[in-house]
């Protein structure tokens, strides 16, 4: 799909293009934006036309390297992020998108739909104030995904918090029901630190973008400088937010080793118990071994009371240690 949005006035007018009917030679110079949405290779071919670029194909910008997302071509700047987009079960992924930028005009090829750009997509198309390039839709489009990351960290932050609570207020009392709360948890804790590990690429993946971008302005004119402080703004919003999540990430990594501790407990308890169980029970298994042997000569076979005397030490047997641990607090 095909989208360019074409200056009017002091706005811009979103245009559905259908390359098949357009003629080869068309140029469309008041285009600020071409918005490719999984593109096919004819929609590529007319966008080269256009502004004379060529258009990365999905497998370069999949497969390109981190430290070569970021480039110059053909007098345009090329550059690569890592934006995150929900799958069908409602769990962020990553996914690949380019900006290109040449002579003011802004190309953007993506094969999924993040949520950001929907948003900048209503509010691109009412009427502003000052310039109207691309430049400036790439920096809208920039601010709408640390908007976007923003709000991702909060809500993961309030999960993480949610599993805090759980973890140190689980009022399940039988150990079994307990550690499978725990292992759940645990799932749940792995979701969160894999969030988290994206939305830091993302924000890494942004900054170094606007970084390179800021490089190879011109800050010779006015509105080259106010669009480079507002990328300086950006920038110092994924510092911050990449801080916040480090934060987050090192809080997972707390709950991790605190539910893990909490699972070693109960499996120590529950050993224990089986180890007492086997010390309570060893000496009456001792007294009924001995009168079990099969001697000729012997005196408690013979003896009336014998057999409620072995039944007696065997309860004694048992109830001394048992006794004793209770006593220490063993139990």
């Amino acid at each position: 799909m095909l989208r360019a949005y074409i200056r009017d006035g002091a706005r811009l007018v979103p245009t559905d293009l259908d390359v098949a009917t357009q003629p080869a030679d068309t140029v469309l110079p008041t285009a600020v934006w071409y918005s490719l949405i999984d593109p096919t290779r004819d929609e590529d071919r007319f966008v080269e036309s256009c502004l004379g670029i060529d258009i990365p194909t999905r497998r370069e910008m999949q497969d390109i390297e981190p430290s070569a997302r970021l480039y110059n071509e053909d007098g345009g700047e090329f550059m690569t992020i890592i934006a995150l987009v929900d799958d069908d079960h409602g769990q962020p992924i990553k996914t690949p998108i380019t900006f290109i930028l040449r002579n003011n005009q802004l190309v953007t090829v993506r094969y999924a739909d993040p949520k950001p750009f929907r948003l900048y997509e209503r509010l691109v198309s009412r009427p502003a104030q000052g310039e109207i390039g691309g430049e400036r839709v790439m920096i809208g489009l920039l601010e709408s995904f640390i908007d976007r990351l923003a709000q991702l960290l909060e809500i993961t932050g309030d999960g993480i918090d949610q599993i805090s609570r759980e973890v140190f207020g689980n009022k399940a009392t039988k150990p079994t029901r307990k550690t499978r709360d725990l292992q759940s948890l645990i799932e749940q804790i792995g979701k969160k630190g894999d969030i988290l590990t994206m939305a830091r690429e993302s924000l890494v993946s942004i900054s170094r973008l606007v970084s390179f971008h800021q490089s190879a302005g011109n800050d010779d004119q006015r509105p080259a400088r106010d669009r480079r402080q507002e990328l300086k703004v950006i920038q110092r919003d994924a510092a911050a937010l990449s801080d916040h999540a480090t934060f987050l990430a090192d809080k997972i990594t707390f709950l991790l080793d605190a539910t893990l501790g909490l699972i070693n407990l109960e499996q120590n308890q529950i050993i224990k118990i089986f180890s007492v169980a086997a010390v309570v029970f060893l000496p009456p298994t001792l007294v009924a071994s001995i009168y079990g042997m099969n001697f000729r000569f012997m005196p408690e076979l013979d003896w009336p009371l014998g057999y409620p005397f072995a039944l007696t030490l065997m309860v004694c047997s048992a109830a001394l240690p048992f006794l004793f641990f209770k006593r220490r607090g063993w139990l």
